[in-house]
């Protein structure tokens, strides 16, 4: 059954539109009349049933059903403090670390990174990034919407990330396995963040900054991946150990 994503604070018995998108979705493309059960998401972590109410020239209303916690939400809460990557590589793995349960993105301005948008560039792919998250937790039903943050530097990346109870920065240059550090991590591990660089990848003094920060340095193998691929793949890695993939 379809998904959307509510436009209002919702409370069970209440009439609540949807989004413009939503609605023409709705009415377009899926054929739902009134009456029709859907299923319905606050993005908080709260889903309801439902069914359509009104279709009519200014969209679509659903009447909210009975609520419940969304059964689909890791364990684990998971940041990614993402070495800025060229533009539709962000957008990529926005979509895809929304699928893996990632909790927030942080966009972070490295040493490295090519892309550098100015404020008003930046603003419309924040924007787009969390347009993409919110549709991608209606595909794969999720209850909540990752936190995407604004850019900012290593520093305040790695001050966001403070209060986690794991910290992993991944290097090439690493000689730790990342399984080693998973493996001796503490079983009430309860949140984590993952530092990867963009596509030169992190300097060697970045890693001394993450490391003094608390971040354990490690390898995710033997071969160089590209960085989108690292970030995929260390998300997944950590979820699979510590959250609920597979």
């Amino acid at each position: 059954m379809r998904r959307f994503l509510l436009a209002a604070d919702a409370a069970p018995g209440a009439v609540v539109p949807l989004s413009g998108g939503d609605s023409r979705h709705l009415v377009q493309v899926l054929r739902l009349k009134v009456g029709d059960a859907v299923q319905l998401s606050d993005g908080q972590g709260m889903e309801y049933e439902g069914r359509v109410a009104v279709i009519g020239p200014d969209g679509v209303q659903v009447k909210v059903g009975r609520a419940r916690p969304t059964a689909a939400e890791s364990p684990l809460e998971l940041m990614l403090l993402q070495g800025f990557l060229k533009e539709g590589k962000m957008d990529l793995l926005v979509r895809q670390l929304t699928e893996l349960g990632l909790s927030r993105f942080v966009p972070v301005m490295a040493r490295r990174s090519v892309a550098r948008p100015d404020a008003r560039r930046m603003e419309g792919r924040l924007e787009r990034w969390r347009k993409i998250a919110a549709e991608a937790l209606k595909q794969c039903r999720r209850g909540r919407i990752p936190v995407i943050e604004a850019a900012c530097d290593l520093e305040a990346a790695l001050a966001a990330a403070g209060a986690c109870d794991l910290k992993i920065v991944f290097w090439e240059a690493a000689r730790r396995p990342l399984h080693h550090i998973l493996a001796e991590a503490a079983p009430a591990v309860h949140s984590a963040a993952l530092l990867l660089g963009p596509e030169g990848g992190l300097d060697e003094a970045e890693v001394a900054v993450a490391e003094r920060a608390g971040f354990a340095v490690a390898s995710l193998g033997p071969r160089i991946l590209r960085a989108e691929t690292a970030a995929l793949a260390a998300c997944a890695l950590v979820q699979h150990r510590l959250g609920d993939l597979g």
